[in-house]
């Protein structure tokens, strides 16, 4: 696994050396509408991984928007040091105010 997904998994989650490990963390976006653009979602992704681990990937791509709607899911795709890895999305809160807060899990193995 490259380093900044190492320093990642270290970073969000606490989990014993030997098991699988999906590094989480969490952000939040304002919109205007009942989606969330793939771009600012791809950028969250990256904000929130750089800020963790202090090292920004190469890239983040998401395939659509993601729905502004509790529970919806959205799978992008991280690219690091030539390596790609899944990242799943999960939108946890939408306010009155149209904040959308979501989850962001790293997986441990590549595609």
């Amino acid at each position: 696994m490259p380093k900044l997904l190492r320093t990642l998994a270290t970073a969000c989650c606490a989990v014993a050396l030997s098991a699988p490990v999906l590094a989480g963390c969490s952000a939040e976006v304002s919109i205007g509408n009942d989606s969330v653009d793939k771009d600012k979602v791809a950028e969250q992704i990256s904000t929130q991984l750089t800020e963790q681990v202090g090292t920004k990937p190469d890239s983040v791509e998401c395939p659509e928007n993601l729905d502004a709607k509790v529970g919806a899911t959205l799978t992008c795709t991280l690219t690091h040091e030539g390596v790609s890895y899944d990242v799943d999305v999960t939108v946890t809160s939408v306010d009155d105010d149209k904040n959308v807060k979501f989850d962001i899990e790293v997986a441990d193995q590549p595609k």
